[in-house]
């Protein structure tokens, strides 16, 4: 929103003071991250029960007073920007902010507005296990009629969440349940311990992962846990996943329950081989598999949790000599897939099995719901390989495409030269390569920035940006190593040294970082590593921001 719009709100929200759906808060120079991720929890769920998109927490505004007073509150853009992370690390299922919006009015107080994606239906939002809400202006616990009400949203009407009459914990695959409970601990370690997990009941774990109903065998249950013969009591839809190979060679496979075992089979089916991604009379050849693990289970996770399975449809891996595309029945539930790759969207409101997919989310097959297409797009890119292609058209089915193989050089040329391009102009530049329309104002963007030539309709990628040297071949041919090694270098620093203030940092690294980088680039290339590294929790900052003294962490601390 602009400044005008933001303006707008703000006074629209004051209007209508806090109710369920909205905070205020002062918050003048810090607020405690926990409390912001109880309000988020408490917002989310509250926008859900009252069919509210989104709800809003307002820093700058006294809440006794409604008086716009401004607020200090993380003046850095990238710190600001990290509570979404810190949000999404904290949340279960794992969602976000949809927008974090700065106002500065006309007094020149600044006020942060907080925008807060609702619930999806059937989905309580917890934060650090526990579920929040409000009554009146106050925080609570979620109570167990909202919490049921969130819940029974969508189990009348989800396929998945139906129980399986006759089925018993004798139908589900015992090597699948270990598997579970194994990615159970790895997602919850942070709240309950693996000995914790390894203690409970095969019919206590499937409850808590939300396989079961009160012990009762769901269709999500024999889908991603049964084994291969109880797939029957899932008829008449097939319970099928088929890999088929198309081109000089011919074959096929099925694959059956349990999917969570079986979509790792999927992949290893895939004829998957190291290629150079450019010719070695342009580039210095950049050998990567053909296709990344992470992006085809990923895209294979998306067909199981969101197939429309009502349609009793197979979900279709088809392997061509340059890339494998992946059908399932049902059309996109909500929005447009490239909504969800930029950015534009967050978390979807509504999920077609949403029992399933909080299944799938529990035992770590979809890590962030709703971000899922953003990592294959993520993915592709830092292998400088064209971005998926989703196709939506028809409203009964999805298709999906994943190359494994270079379009255009310069596109992939372009992508090795500027890491840091921001996502929806690699998005625009992948249609370019492919010959695809873009808005006019990509356009103009795509010009200024002289990353495109050519006369409409027929742009290209601009071949001056494009060019390589020498230096960013020895830079590309580095690139994958690097922050590993400077990484170990700094860590091995502070080991010795104690700490390090943020210039010996750059004493230590900067004359080894490669000289196809600017000065500019370099410099930060060593912020975004001592910020990877906090946030990992490997060092922590002991000074003010101003003059940090960057040390281990006490559990990385020799």
């Amino acid at each position: 929103m602009d400044q005008a719009a933001l303006t707008s709100l703000l006074a629209q929200l004051i209007a209508n003071w806090e109710d369920e759906v909205v905070e205020f808060k002062e918050a003048g120079k810090d607020y405690d991250t926990d409390k912001i991720g109880r309000y988020f929890s408490a917002l989310s769920n509250e926008a859900n029960l009252r069919n509210a998109e989104r709800g809003w927490l307002v820093f700058g505004v006294n809440d006794k007073t409604r008086k716009v007073v401004g607020t200090a509150y993380r003046p850095e853009i990238e710190r600001l920007l990290s509570l979404k992370n810190q949000m999404r690390d904290g949340t279960e299922p794992s969602v976000t902010l949809r927008n974090i919006h700065v106002l500065i009015d006309e007094d020149g107080h600044r006020v942060i507005l907080f925008e807060i994606p609702a619930a999806p239906r059937g989905m309580p939002i917890s934060w650090s296990g526990h579920y929040y809400a409000r009554a009146g202006e106050s925080l609570m616990p979620l109570g167990l009629d909202k919490l049921d009400e969130i819940r029974g949203q969508t189990i009348a009407t989800d396929w998945t969440a139906q129980v399986v009459e006759g089925a018993t914990l004798a139908d589900l695959d015992p090597k699948a349940i270990s598997v579970a409970r194994e990615r159970f601990a790895e997602k919850h370690a942070r709240r309950v311990s693996p000995e914790e997990v390894a203690g409970w009941s095969d019919a206590t774990f499937l409850d808590r992962a939300k396989v079961t109903q009160n012990g009762a065998i769901t269709r999500a249950a024999l889908l991603l846990l049964g084994k291969m013969e109880a797939a029957g009591k899932l008829s008449p839809h097939p319970a099928e996943i088929t890999w088929s190979l198309r081109g000089e060679e011919q074959a096929y496979e099925h694959f059956y329950p349990p999917f969570l075992l079986t979509s790792s089979e999927v992949f290893a089916r895939i004829r998957n081989v190291q290629i150079r991604i450019l010719p070695q009379d342009q580039l210095l050849a950049h050998e990567v598999s053909k296709y990344d693990q992470s992006v085809v289970l990923e895209a294979l996770h998306n067909c199981i949790a969101h197939q429309d399975y009502t349609r009793n449809g197979r979900i279709v891996v088809t392997e061509y000599l340059d890339r494998l595309t992946f059908e399932s029945e049902g059309g996109f539930v909500d929005g447009e897939p490239t909504d969800y790759a930029t950015g534009a969207r967050s978390t979807p409101r509504r999920y077609r099995n949403s029992w399933l997919v909080q299944a799938m989310a529990e035992l770590n097959m979809i890590d962030q719901m709703g971000y899922g297409i953003q990592r294959i797009y993520e993915a592709q890119r830092r292998r400088f390989f064209p971005l998926p292609d989703y196709d939506v058209k028809d409203p009964t089915a999805v298709s999906l495409t994943i190359h494994g193989r270079v379009v255009d050089p310069a596109y992939s040329r372009l992508l090795m030269q500027q890491t840091e391009l921001d996502l929806v102009d690699v998005v625009n530049l992948d249609r370019v390569q492919k010959k695809l329309p873009i808005t006019d104002d990509a356009i103009k963007h795509l010009r200024r920035r002289k990353l495109i030539e050519g006369r409409k309709p027929n742009f290209h990628v601009s071949a001056t940006v494009a060019a390589a040297t020498a230096t960013m071949a020895d830079y590309v041919r580095t690139r994958a190593q690097d922050d590993e090694f400077y990484a170990k270098l700094l860590t091995d620093y502070l080991a010795g040294a104690g700490r390090a203030t943020r210039r010996e940092v750059d004493q230590l690294l900067l004359d080894k970082l490669s000289d196809a980088l600017t000065p500019e680039q370099r410099t930060k290339k060593i912020a975004n590593l001592l910020t990877k590294l906090r946030r990992q929790g490997v060092i922590v900052n002991k000074g003010p921001r101003a003059a940090p003294q960057w040390m281990l962490a006490e559990r990385n601390a020799r």
